[in-house]
């Protein structure tokens, strides 16, 4: 059984940088405003499709909050093309996370159940928020489609910590 390391809360987040679709870098983790990354499993999981677009529908709100989102898998160009045709997700959608980084950032990783699945090790579900000093704020790393964080209570919970300047919890 292999391990990976744990991402601590405080802890400056080192920036990483991916591929968007239209061939331009995106860089996660500089300091300068509240950013949040959601990985999803990629294009042959139909919870990360619905998610993408519950994200899309709650985007606005996001804004409202100056917390920029962007969503990452390890599908290629044309496998997360087809996921944004599905969700028509209105921010970034990246593709290529590669297995170095899934472990740098402490993701779990699976093997594909046949070929019909998908082509390739992927990601399970997580998700970084990153605070306008580079630090991670929040982070959630799961092992199952099933198990991330509902986009109302997760609103909420951003809308608090912004607001009353709520420190960075589980950082023992």
């Amino acid at each position: 059984m292999q391990t990976s390391p744990k991402l601590h809360p405080g802890q400056p987040f080192h920036p990483i940088t991916l591929r968007r679709l239209d061939g331009a870098d995106f860089t996660f983790g500089a300091p300068g405003a509240w950013q949040a990354l959601f990985v999803v499993r990629g294009q042959h999981c139909p919870i990360c499709k619905s998610y993408l677009s519950e994200i899309e529908q709650r985007r606005e709100e996001f804004d409202r909050l100056g917390v920029s989102v962007a969503a990452v898998s390890c599908d290629n160009e044309t496998q997360t093309r087809a996921i944004a045709d599905a969700a028509k997700p209105g921010f970034p959608l990246l593709y290529g996370l590669d297995e170095a980084t899934m472990q740098r950032l402490g993701l779990y990783i699976s093997e594909p159940r046949s070929a019909q699945e998908t082509d390739h090790r992927f990601a399970e579900p997580a998700l970084f928020v990153v605070n306008p000093q580079g630090v991670l704020q929040l982070v959630d790393v799961a092992n199952a489609p099933f198990l991330r964080p509902g986009i109302d209570l997760l609103l909420r919970g951003l809308r608090f910590v912004i607001e009353n300047n709520y420190p960075i919890r589980g950082t023992v």
